[in-house]
This record gives C-alpha cells, structure tokens and sequence, in this order.
C-alpha cells in the first residue's frame, strides 16, 4: 500500500519514534505532526489533549494516511481508545510497547516509569504493565521540568544534567529499581544524560524501538506494507517555532530527509 503512516506528537518528542519507525521501514512514507505551539500536553486537562490530539488526526486524515501512531504518551493515555473506536485504520499507541519492553528486560521486577503529570495520573504504563505481571514493583514519577527543556533544544550539557538529577532524585533515592521506562517520547532525546544520572545498573527503557516493531506487525497482519525498494519522501509539520523544530530533527537524524512545514489546525467540533 503506498500510502503513508502518520505519526503525531505533542512536539519533538514523537521524531524518535518517527526515526525507529523509518530505520526499521525504510520503504515507508512518514507523514508527521508535532504540535510544538501548544506543547507540553502533560498539565493540560483530558479533554483539552483529546481535542487537539484529535485536530491533528483529522488533518492526517486529508493525506490519505494507512495508520496512525500516537507518538505521544500523554496523548496515547487520554485519546487511544477514543481514536481507535472512531476510526476505520489502524491506530496505535506508545504505552503498550513501551510496557512489555520492561517487563522483557527487569531481573527483578523493580520498575520505575517517568513522565507528564498527564501520563503518570492516567495511571496507564501502571495499569498496561500490572495487567501483564501483577506481582510488579513500579515507581511512578512526573517530571513536569524535562518536556518544556527538549522542546526548547536543551538536550546536553550542564544545565540539562542538573535538571534531569534534581528531577530524578526520588527515584534515585529509593535505590529499588533496575528498569527505567521513559514514559514520555521526549525523554530519549535526554538518555545519555538519564544514564548518567542513574547509573549502569538500570537499564533505560525506550518505547520508539517497541513501537515501530508493532508498527511492522500491524501492517502486515492487515496487508498495509510496501513492498517494494524506493525512497519514500517524508513529509513534517509543526505548529511552533521551525529552527528548534530543525534542530532537534537534526541531531536525531544527522542529515535532512523531508520536506518541512508549518501548519495550523483547524479547530473540531466533538
């Protein structure tokens, strides 16, 4: 099928899934959305992020897309369900996977989660990684600091370490666990410096890998993959400021392999 797969997110955040998505299906086209104007979804009330997450998807709707991922943790918390009733393509989110990557790698069934304050009291990863091995031990822990620092391209360096260690302080404190899922997909763009913090011993769990892999498997349960060679062009859009948009998809990518726009949603009515 040579229609491509949307890809929405909150910000930037969602450009690591898009990455995974396009290292491990290299003939597919990548259409995607980061709504960086109105990010961070993480504070925002339920309602107001199914309205936008909503917005986003009904302008992939007019490419002509095959499915949609969520790359959006907050998003994938308060709207997957609604999305997948609603529409008539496959649509996946980034929870699931990112649970069941943790549950494969923990030695001693000490999970810690980080994310927004939206995804953690959604209590989701909770639910998604306790419905799979109720005997677990998860640590839940909002970081409210590190979504707004990546959206402004505050990556590395001294500034983003000290953030990241005041922030993960109480997980460090407890000293329980061994697995780390980040539960938000802006957090990979900071997982050196989250190693860093929180030592050899944890192993830092990523969704976008998980993700994409699911991806694969949905497309060709239902017969959506291409399967032929080519170079798919890409399409991105943002709703916010194009330089830091640019930069953080550079240092991703290393190289430019889109075309980039700006957009603005029109405003649904549900």
């Amino acid at each position: 099928m040579d229609q491509a797969i949307g890809v929405i997110d909150s910000g930037v955040g969602g450009l690591t899934v898009a990455y995974e998505i396009m290292r491990q299906l290299p003939n597919e086209k990548i259409i995607y959305v980061g709504d960086t104007f109105r990010c961070p979804y993480g504070p925002r009330p339920k309602h107001e992020v199914i309205q936008f997450t909503k917005e986003m998807v009904s302008f992939l709707l007019t490419k002509n897309i095959k499915m949609i991922v969520v790359a959006c943790n907050t998003a994938t918390a308060f709207a997957l369900d609604e999305l997948k009733k609603e529409l008539n393509i496959p649509v996946i989110g980034v929870i699931q996977p990112g649970a069941r990557a943790a549950i494969k790698v923990t030695k001693n069934n000490k999970i810690g989660i980080i994310g927004t304050e939206g995804t953690i009291n959604s209590k989701a990863y909770l639910k998604a990684l306790l419905q799979i091995n109720s005997e677990l031990d998860v640590i839940a822990l909002a970081c409210p600091l590190l979504v707004p620092m990546v959206e402004k391209g505050i990556i590395s360096g001294e500034q983003a370490k000290k953030v990241v260690e005041d922030t993960l302080f109480p997980l460090k404190l407890s000293n329980r666990i061994d697995t780390l899922v980040l539960g938000c997909t802006h957090y990979p763009l900071l997982e050196e410096t989250i190693q860093e913090v929180m030592g050899k011993t944890v192993q830092i769990i990523s969704s976008s890998e998980e993700t994409a892999r699911e991806t694969s498997v949905i497309l060709e349960v239902n017969q959506l993959l291409y399967k032929n060679n080519r170079e798919p062009n890409h399409s991105f859009y943002t709703t916010g400021d194009m330089d830091v948009f640019k930069k953080i998809y550079l240092s991703i990518f290393k190289k430019s392999l889109c075309e980039m726009n700006k957009v603005k949603f029109e405003k649904i009515v549900l």
